[in-house]
Order: C-alpha cells, then structure tokens, then sequence
C-alpha cells in the first residue's frame, strides 16, 4: 500500500498541474470572494463536549483500494442527510475520484441540504488544492504526514487559517506523529485537529490500540480525532477513557443498509 500512496500522489500531482490549466487561480479567488466565511469544522468537533460524549466525522465515499466498492446505491446526498439526522458532527466527503469514488462536486451538493460542516478529504500535495476546497464549499481539509512534508504542511496550515479552512493533520505511524504534534495549533489555536489513523499501511489493518499508544505523546487530546477501525459503541467508550472524544468513521456505517440507523446504532450509550 506504501507503493500504492507514492502512485496515487503522482498521479494527484498529475491532476492538479492539469487543474490549475483550467481553473486559474484567480478564478478560484473570484468564486471564494462571493462565498461567505465556512461552517467552523473545529467548533463543531471540539466545543462545548460532554464527559460522555463523542463526536462524530461521518464519512461519505463510495469505494477505496483496499476496499473495494464499500456501496453498490451511493447516494452521497442521502447518506450525509442520514448522518445529519443521526447524530453526526460533521461530514467527510472523499473527492479523488479514481481510487474512492468520489467527486469535488459532492462537497456543495451535501451543503446545500445537510447544516454541518463538511471536510474534503483528498491527496492534498499542493497549496492550489487548498483554495480548490474553499471555492468548493468545503469548510475543512484533510493533510496527511506521510504525504507532505513538514515544511509543506506548515505553510498549508498558514494558508489553510488564512482561508477559513479547519484542518486535520493525520499521522499513520508514531514517528510521523512526532514530527507533526508541535505544529497542531499553528498558526492559530481553534484551525487544527490531529488525526490518528489506526490503519497500517503496510498491512491495511486497523487496531484502534494504535490511537490508544499514540495519545502517550500527545499532551492536549481534546483536538484528536481517531480514525478508522471503530465499530462499536464500546470503542467510543474505550476511546473517550483515554481524553479522546472525536472520531472520524465511514467504512463501517457505509456497508450497512442506513448508514444513518447504524451511525445512531454507533452512538448508543453504553450500560454499565
């Protein structure tokens, strides 16, 4: 799968040289100028949480290398509306569309029915793709550590802040975890939240366990999102008993009939 990022980010470098020939940035400003400031992504994941609570980034995509097609009916409308109705704090939309299945379009379509915030989830690998997200109403970006580099992701972060964008800066592995937790706050405090993804790349499995060690180096868990791997309402409870209140899950709600029916099933209260 190591092989298999280093060929999708080619292939996104690719795209957005291509992108950039038909959309110049300065059409893009002229479309972010007539928008209005984003929905806060960061509020609505971090703020005003109950000791017992967990937020939910619920994921819209309809298929990814590893998975396959996750849903034959993909309605990305739809599923963000059942989120909504359920419970969820905010929605992530996957926009590569070789590999996920997915569509820039999508991000604006959800807003225009569903009140939350809505994260664009990509291959982000260069400062274009940041005012590409804005101009299409997405009111946060996904920037993953094993894609950018340090330097990169600072100058994203700045620009990110610039543009009203909240970010999730995603770790796989605890050295690239390491490399990034200073830079969470930057330039602001209330624009980043740090991802914890609990899929190996080299094997494609997930352990929520890896979030679980990972919090060990991280002194401010209250802007942690944990990723990938969470099924259960008892991996919220595991979670929130290590200060981790926000996740981010999509796989699992996608493959049930309602993915909306299983993101309530998801955030039923545990009994003691």
């Amino acid at each position: 799968m190591a092989n298999a990022l280093e060929q999708i980010v080619a292939r996104k470098r690719v795209e957005v040289e291509k992108a950039k020939t038909i959309t110049p940035l300065e059409t893009l400003h002229e479309r972010i100028s007539e928008l209005g400031r984003p929905r806060n992504l960061f509020a609505a994941v971090v703020a005003h949480r109950r000791p017992l609570e967990t937020r939910v980034i619920a994921e819209v995509k309809r298929m990814s290398p590893s998975a396959g097609v996750i849903r034959e009916d993909f309605d990305p409308v739809w599923i963000a509306t059942r989120y909504h109705e359920a419970g969820a704090a905010a929605i992530s939309c996957l926009t590569d569309e070789q590999d996920f299945g997915g569509h820039l379009g999508y991000i604006q379509q959800i807003r225009d029915v569903v009140p939350l915030p809505v994260l664009r989830k990509d291959f982000i690998v260069d400062q274009y793709q940041l005012h590409e997200s804005r101009a299409a109403g997405a009111d946060g970006i996904l920037l993953i550590a094993e894609v950018l580099g340090e330097g990169e992701i600072v100058d994203m972060l700045i620009l990110a802040h610039e543009l009203g964008l909240t970010t999730i800066v995603e770790a796989h592995d605890v050295d690239r975890l390491l490399r990034i937790r200073h830079h969470i706050g930057f330039p602001h405090s209330g624009y980043s939240l740090l991802g914890i993804n609990n899929r190996d790349l080299k094997t494609m499995t997930t352990d929520l366990s890896h979030t679980l060690r990972c919090v060990d180096f991280i002194d401010d868990r209250s802007v942690v999102v944990s990723e990938s791997g969470i099924r259960t309402p008892q991996d919220l409870m595991k979670l929130r008993m290590h200060g981790i209140q926000a996740v981010l899950v999509g796989e699992h709600l996608l493959r049930q009939p309602d993915p909306g029916d299983a993101l309530a099933d998801l955030l039923t209260p545990v009994l003691h």
